[in-house]
């Protein structure tokens, strides 16, 4: 009986493993069906026509500074192109479910990276966190860990994908894992935000 559950159990752990293995083998592509790269310029934009429009940076929720990371309410808007950087430096291209580090095309007035971080406290909702800036590109681990991201892909869709917040460069870490989705303020600012009850849908434009 116990060599039996102790079978059981590595081939639940095996399992487990090829489907890790399988999600982060999948290839991210752009709308136009090619593969996403590392270090290439690409637009974050909305699946849902007619609910905004790309992202971009925006003041922060109760000062200028540090900028958060919001949707163009109008829709002709592509925002401003991202770049995503895997964990692994030597990845030539961009996998679903694998941490990453996306950053924003460009600099910011406020002197600091553009580097997406998961951040709290600051205003707009109790408990809410928030994307925001000022991130630390590289270095994965415990130290940095609000600065990493992954793309998941939207069953039966080939270039639909979700942003999503559960790193795992920190084996130690147990972070608040989550869809990113738009919180949108009396003001009309549309935030990006972690676990707002409604992903959000995007696909990749090559800028």
């Amino acid at each position: 009986m116990k060599a039996t559950v102790l079978s059981f159990s590595t081939l639940l752990i095996l399992a487990t493993n090829l489907l890790v293995a399988s999600a982060a083998s999948i290839k991210v592509l752009d709308i136009d069906g090619q593969e996403v790269r590392p270090g290439i310029n690409y637009y974050i934009l909305p699946v849902v026509r007619g609910n905004g429009g790309g992202l971009k940076l925006y003041s922060g929720r109760t000062s200028r500074c540090p900028m958060d990371v919001v949707q163009e309410p109008n829709e002709l808007n592509r925002g401003i192109p991202v770049k995503f950087t895997p964990a692994s430096p030597r990845e030539p291209i961009v996998r679903a479910s694998a941490d990453l580090n996306i950053r924003f095309s460009g600099a910011s007035i406020c002197g600091q990276s553009t580097v997406w971080r998961l951040d709290g406290g600051r205003g707009a909702g109790s408990g809410q966190l928030f994307v925001s800036t000022g991130g630390v590109l590289g270095n994965p681990g415990g130290s940095t860990i609000s600065n990493w991201f992954k793309i998941e892909k939207l069953p039966g869709r080939n270039n639909w994908y979700k942003l999503v917040y559960c790193p795992s460069v920190c084996s130690t870490c147990k972070p608040v894992c989550g869809d990113l989705g738009i919180v949108i303020e009396k003001s009309g600012t549309r935030r990006l935000a972690l676990n707002t009850g409604k992903p959000f849908q995007v696909f990749f434009k090559k800028a």
